[in-house]
């Protein structure tokens, strides 16, 4: 049996997706039920999960399924009386509408700092994420980086843009990657391998490439899209 607390969030969530096919964030549930805190919902949420009637989606923002409808009855609330079979109220329940699949399409991927499209500048791990749409994304376990600086403007990447970066440690000739440079510094730049050494080549006629020995060079990902915001 359900609190009163748990039913109503679970019927508001549902009628959210029936109404515009995405789950409501943690402060619109927060305010639904009148409660202080964020946390409180994420308690609610976590009950739900365990008897099986909510089922958090991974890797995206605001994605929750309802799996089943409460059959029982709410703490504290008396049960009604029993209709008729062919009771018009009765037969409506009997065939709910379905809810649609939810309209979740944005991921949330690793921020991982700032990284140079000029210099080589210090690799930043950080703990922060992007929600990204998931269309811009492939196959594969992705991150972003902001970029700093414009030695790839001709390539169209542009000091600020956010770097979808595939997570991968091996490219081809041409491609754009994330090399990291003596396990310290990290560039945007095309990969090029010439006369044994490793090439990293700017989209812009303002700077020189950069040339490395092999064993100093780590690729960390390929260049899968870029998301630009506009002030």
């Amino acid at each position: 049996m359900l609190t009163a607390k748990q039913h109503e969030l679970i019927r508001f969530i549902q009628q959210r997706l029936e109404d515009t096919g995405i789950s409501p964030s943690f402060e619109e549930m927060k305010e639904a039920l009148d409660l202080k805190s964020k946390s409180g919902v994420h308690r609610l949420i976590s009950a739900l999960e365990e008897r099986g009637f909510l089922r958090r989606l991974p890797n995206r923002a605001r994605a929750l399924e309802v799996l089943k409808q409460p059959e029982d009855v709410v703490s504290g609330v008396k049960a009604a009386a029993p209709r008729p079979a062919n009771d018009p109220v009765t037969l409506s329940r009997a065939a709910p509408r379905a809810a649609p699949s939810p309209a979740n399409d944005v991921v949330e991927i690793p921020l991982h700092g700032r990284i140079a499209a000029g210099a080589p500048i210090e690799a930043l791990e950080g703990q922060s994420s992007l929600p990204v749409p998931a269309a811009l994304l492939g196959p594969g376990e992705h991150y972003a980086l902001e970029v700093s600086g414009d030695s790839m403007i001709e390539a169209g990447i542009f000091d600020g843009d956010f770097a979808l970066v595939r997570r991968t440690d091996s490219a081809r000739d041409g491609e754009i990657v994330v090399a990291l440079v003596d396990n310290e510094e990290a560039t945007l730049k095309y990969l090029r391998r010439d006369a044994g050494m490793v090439r990293l080549d700017p989209a812009n006629a303002s700077y020189d490439p950069q040339v490395y020995e092999p064993h100093r060079v780590k690729v960390q990902g390929k260049l899968a899209g870029l998301l630009r915001r506009y002030h």
